[in-house]
């Protein structure tokens, strides 16, 4: 057995057991929402419950704390800030990448350096200016700013700076300006680094607890996250319906997912070939 055939199994138990590692959660919270609230902490752990109880999974679809509701919400908002985060992070990116001007390369710097502030630190300014716009309690606090995202700008700058110069040169050439550049010829191009960012931009959305809990007061506005507080009783928790709730709140983002990564495949085949 050579060396490298060596390395490259330690290698793989490895990022098996890591695997393994992170799914078992997921696994004990698909177990935990089939359960009965009496199983949740037996020891040692049933991770296949004697009895599926579906009446969990029932509870959150039904009754008056519907999760339809909350879902609605963080599609809304989840689609609405993901389509303008990878609309505009292409469009300024582009900006960076293609276009020169004086200081382009200074005031990217500048623009990146603030990814170094706590978006913590960011809360009493967006509320009051979100109280100043009238937007303060309705999910254009949540969309809006989820629109800008500098991590998304460095991504598809880095991706458009790998484009060769020689394809814009020879739509110059044919008369073509920045805006025909970029959407009929640096646009299509970017599949793979745009499905990337779409995905993780939605499971940021997705997932945003912090500014929904800042920036929402109406129960009505609350989305996915927000709504798992239900599950929080005054003497208990309910964990079997947190746990339902969860699984189901995961849904969106494995779809997500599964649509976007043909594009990322195709991406990464296409690079691989032209290497």
């Amino acid at each position: 057995m050579t060396r490298a055939l060596v390395q490259k199994i330690v290698l793989t138990l490895l990022m098996l057991f890591f695997s393994i590692v992170m799914i078992v959660p997921f696994l004990w919270m698909i177990s935990t929402s089939f359960k009965t609230p009496a199983e949740v902490f037996h020891y040692p752990i049933r991770w296949i419950p004697a009895d599926f109880h579906w009446e969990h999974h029932l509870k959150i679809w039904t009754g008056p704390n519907s999760f339809v509701h909350y879902y609605l919400n963080s599609l809304k908002v989840a689609l609405l800030g993901t389509a303008g985060a990878v609309l505009l992070s292409a469009l300024a990116a582009y900006g960076f990448a293609r276009i020169e001007f004086k200081g382009r390369n200074a005031l990217f710097l500048i623009y990146l350096s603030m990814m170094m502030v706590p978006p913590q630190v960011l809360f009493v300014p967006k509320f009051i200016m979100f109280d100043w716009a009238g937007i303060y309690n309705t999910h254009w606090a949540l969309i809006l700013p989820g629109m800008f995202t500098i991590f998304g700008v460095f991504m598809m700058r880095q991706f458009f700076l790998s484009v060769p110069y020689e394809i814009s040169e020879a739509a110059f050439l044919d008369g073509a300006g920045h805006f025909r550049i970029f959407s009929r010829i640096i646009l299509p191009m970017a599949k793979p680094s745009l499905a990337t960012l779409a995905i993780i931009d939605f499971s940021w959305h997705w997932n945003d607890y912090e500014n929904a809990l800042v920036f929402l007061i109406d129960q009505d506005l609350f989305t996915v996250p927000l709504g798992l507080q239900n599950f929080i009783l005054e003497n208990n928790v309910d964990y079997n319906g947190m746990m339902a709730a969860a699984t189901a709140g995961i849904i969106p983002m494995i779809l997500v997912f599964l649509i976007g990564q043909k594009y990322i495949i195709e991406g990464v085949a296409s690079s691989a070939v032209k290497g």
